[in-house]
């Protein structure tokens, strides 16, 4: 499985959106240089309130960018980094991937994917009405997020925008992606 970067993203002050950059450094056990959620502790305002000292499992947040073209059809203007992403992806299907997937980005980057994006309310602070179309439920009532996964830099190096993404499965038992 191989899919491409379309975008690179970061912002180093709480912001929702994060400005595309012309490359990202990730940071092994840390997250994107420069960006406001790196570091090997929690920086999400809401989990840092809980328990500052719980591992950081979102230093990564990637996007595929499908999903703009699923929120396009239904009325939303989304580009990468808008979502808050560091890393738009195209090709691959990121949500379906299980946990503890390594994604190789570029010539050297490794990130480990722990699980995924719990998208919340500033999204339609963002534009009204977004937040039901990237999250939802099923037919059999499951909660189902879109909005992105999240991971940790497991080595580090530089991403841009036009580099491959590989997709390494870990060993079965596989298990399902769950918000991180």
């Amino acid at each position: 499985m191989s899919g491409t970067v379309t975008a690179v993203s970061r912002n180093e002050t709480y912001t929702f959106t994060k400005p595309n950059r012309e490359s990202v450094t990730l940071l092994a056990g840390l997250g994107v240089e420069g960006d406001v959620h790196a570091g090997v502790t929690v920086k999400h305002r809401s989990r840092v309130a809980k328990d500052p000292t719980q591992p950081n499992l979102r230093q990564v947040h990637l996007i595929h960018e499908e999903l703009f073209d699923e929120v396009r059809a239904k009325g939303f203007e989304v580009a990468p980094g808008e979502l808050g992403e560091n890393i738009t992806t195209r090709g691959i299907d990121l949500l379906a991937l299980p946990a503890g997937t390594l994604l190789h980005l570029g010539a050297d980057a490794v990130v480990e994917i722990t699980g995924l994006r719990n998208p919340c309310a500033q999204i339609d602070r963002y534009q009204d009405g977004l937040l039901k179309e990237v999250v939802g439920r099923d037919e059999a009532g499951a909660v189902v997020r879109k909005a992105g996964i999240m991971g940790i830099v497991t080595r580090g190096g530089v991403v841009a925008p036009g580099d491959s993404v590989e997709v390494v499965l870990p060993a079965q038992p596989h298990r399902p992606l769950d918000r991180v």
